[in-house]
């Protein structure tokens, strides 16, 4: 069996992983690599497209993961692309959205090539490969073992990180050696006790090959519930200086749990009644696939539910969710009090950037970054304390108050991520850790050396391959 990491290695995104055995070719994961957006838009024109797999196994739905899928139907895969239901479902309304983005994203850079004389690029996939690549998508439920080929067989277990997400195991029987190979790929392994969702699934039988992510392997988390009491300091604090609380949160899991944490906070008096809005189109698509699945949803959300006279977590008095661009115009131009949910997370495009011109320059304002932020993005800069920034190529100065709150990650810290590779009873053979920046990779292959006692523990680098 041999292994080639052909993303998410030595940073967080784009994770693609390659599985070759028995003659078959699998993928793990088929995302996109995102951040600085020049640096994005070349490393996905150089990573491989090519259509020459047999299967496509999704963790979930982030793009990160899933948002090179279409570029590969385009380029001629046509097996089958499994994932768990709420998987597929979100992929419908993410991938639609990174082809209008990929489309956007071409002719801003075909206008500056077209001035110089050069030839243009194509978008890497269009709407039309969508609508072709969500025909391949087959749904399967967690805990039920499927053969998906001769002698592998496939199990999705929750992890816990976004609706739909799952950790990967695959049984295989190598005909060539005649060995049973159990691999086991984490995906994103969820934080316990966030909202909405369950809780991490552990694997406790263990693995022979486990695929790890590290993305805080050096980082511990606030307590949840610390992180909900900051979250009503900071509203209260903005509303009695005037001013609006800007929120950039990816449109799918972030915008969703501190929607419903808005919710709790208003139902039990605990903040103003002043409007919230969720401008994103993306992440109002996303809210209603998340409605329809309730049974992803953990006992706490539900009991919610049942003692909410709407009975919906994501909609209440205050709550609005705009559909238009002149909607989100006025709410831009609003100097009214307000909470703005806005995407996307690292405030690298979409809607934010308008509500971000027009209120970082005010003291009264505040913007709450929740989610990590990719080296060279803008989010990134505001964090480090930058008092000068670009939008739309002006320079604006930060006025306004920056807070951060790592509580609301949907990613297990360095203590979660321990304690999920500690229970499994077979200790793995070889361990791959992925999906971390390098120092946070290293850390977590140092602790699961020391702490938990794994025997083998690599770090990869991008595009290797290892035989195992």
């Amino acid at each position: 069996m041999k292994i080639t990491f052909l993303g998410a290695a030595k940073t967080v995104t784009g994770s693609q992983h390659l599985i070759e055995v028995n003659g078959l070719r699998l993928l793990l994961d088929c995302g996109l690599f995102q951040g600085r957006r020049k640096e994005a838009f070349h490393l996905n024109r150089q990573n491989p497209c090519d259509g020459d797999l047999d299967a496509i196994i999704l963790s979930h739905a982030h793009i990160d993961h899933s948002g090179n899928i279409p570029c590969r139907v385009r380029n001629g895969f046509k097996g089958d692309i499994i994932c768990t239901s709420a998987t597929r479902d979100l992929c419908a309304v993410m991938l639609m959205d990174s082809a209008y983005l990929q489309t956007r994203e071409v002719e801003f850079v075909n206008r500056a090539r077209e001035r110089d004389g050069k030839v243009p690029f194509e978008p890497l996939y269009t709407k039309e490969d969508v609508v072709r690549s969500m025909e391949q998508f087959i749904g399967m439920a967690y805990n039920r073992k499927r053969q998906i080929f001769p002698g592998i067989e496939l199990t999705l277990i929750d992890a816990g990180h976004m609706l739909g997400s799952a950790h990967v195991v695959l049984d295989i029987y190598e005909e060539e050696t005649g060995r049973d190979i159990r691999l086991v790929f984490s995906g994103d392994i969820g934080r316990p006790g966030i909202p909405i969702i369950r809780d991490p699934q552990p694997i406790t039988e263990g693995a022979d090959v486990l695929i790890m992510e590290s993305t805080y392997g050096n980082r511990s988390h606030p307590p949840y519930p610390e992180s909900e009491k900051e979250l009503k300091r900071i509203v209260n604090e903005t509303y009695e200086r005037g001013g609006t609380l800007l929120l950039p949160a990816f449109a799918v899991g972030r915008t969703q749990q501190i929607v419903y944490t808005l919710h709790k906070l208003f139902e039990h008096g605990d903040i103003p009644p002043m409007p919230i809005y969720v401008d994103s189109p993306l992440a109002t698509r996303a809210t209603d696939i998340f409605r329809l699945h309730p049974e992803s949803y953990d006992e706490e959300i539900l009991e919610f539910m049942l003692q909410d006279k709407e009975n919906d977590p994501f909609g209440f008095e205050t709550m609005n969710y705009t559909a238009s661009v002149e909607e989100s115009k006025a709410l831009s131009a609003s100097d009214k009090p307000a909470i703005v949910i806005s995407a996307s997370g690292m405030m690298e495009g979409g809607r934010i950037l308008h509500h971000l011109k027009s209120r970082i320059g005010d003291p009264k304002n505040t913007i709450l970054i929740t989610g990590w932020q990719s080296p060279y993005t803008l989010g990134r800069r505001i964090v480090e304390g930058n008092e000068e920034v670009s939008i739309f190529g002006e320079k604006y100065a930060v006025r306004a108050k920056i807070e951060v709150l790592t509580g609301f990650s949907g990613h297990a810290d360095r203590e979660g991520l321990l304690a999920w590779a500690s229970v499994m009873q077979k200790k793995p053979a070889h361990t791959f850790v992925i999906h971390g920046e390098e120092e946070s990779a290293n850390a977590l292959a140092e602790a699961l050396r020391s702490q938990i006692g794994l025997p083998s523990v690599q770090v990869p680098e991008p595009h290797q391959s290892v035989t195992i």
